[in-house]
């Protein structure tokens, strides 16, 4: 009538990676909108294409860094036109200077 319980030299192991025949989300049964939405979650990650992506990403930043520094020198000069017609860089200067 009552069962009897384990021996105490019976130890259960952790199930092993091979156990599961798809680790993650790629064993869960999911519909193909998910999957399309979130890509990321389904395939194996691409070095060669994450590298070239970080690269582009730097050099886009850079360069906005780099408009954003020769801005800086730019922004007190306005082009003028002499009495003569001919036209020249000259720097903003306040009346009040």
């Amino acid at each position: 009538m009552s069962s009897s319980p384990e021996p105490p030299s019976f130890k259960k192991e952790p199930p092993k990676e091979k156990d599961f025949p798809n680790p993650g989300l790629r064993g869960v049964h999911t519909t193909t909108l998910f999957r399309a939405v979130n890509s990321e979650l389904f395939i194996k990650p691409n070095k060669p294409v994450m590298a070239f992506g970080l690269v582009t990403l730097l050099l886009c930043v850079a360069y906005l860094g780099y408009l954003h520094a020769t801005q800086d020198n730019k922004k007190d000069l306005y082009e003028a036109i002499d009495s003569e017609g001919h036209s020249y860089m000259r720097r903003k200067t306040s009346k009040w200077d």
